[in-house]
């Protein structure tokens, strides 16, 4: 567990459950390595390994972000089979150092996509 040196006070923990992301009906995200970041008023986050991710979805756009907590975050669209979610994925590809689990991470706005699920994880 990582824990930032600075206030607010962010935790980040492996998540035990299987998280999968949807969009329009398409698995975008399907893994059992998910990550949680837990900070001061606001709703958790999954954090996602690259590799469990549906990139041929995604499309990186021009867009950057900057956390003093995380650093500087990169962002991509969702291309669903209905929609396009503009901006709707995140990462921190160089996160500063009290953050350093999330690199390889995505997260996804989770009022954007359809559905989020987490449960048990399968054999």
């Amino acid at each position: 567990m990582a824990r930032a040196t600075t206030d607010p006070q962010i935790t980040i923990v492996p998540n035990p459950n299987r998280v999968v992301i949807r969009v329009d009906g398409a698995i975008i995200a399907d893994s059992t390595r998910a990550l949680v970041m837990r900070a001061p008023g606001t709703p958790d986050q999954h954090y996602i390994p690259r590799e469990h991710v549906d990139m041929t979805r995604l499309s990186r756009t021009t867009h950057r972000t900057h956390c003093p907590y995380k650093g500087d975050a990169s962002y991509w669209t969702i291309r669903g089979d209905a929609r396009v979610i503009e901006n709707g994925v995140w990462s921190y590809e160089d996160p500063l150092e009290e953050m350093a689990l999330i690199k390889g991470y995505l997260a996804f706005y989770q009022d954007r996509v359809d559905r989020v699920e987490e449960g048990p994880p399968t054999e």
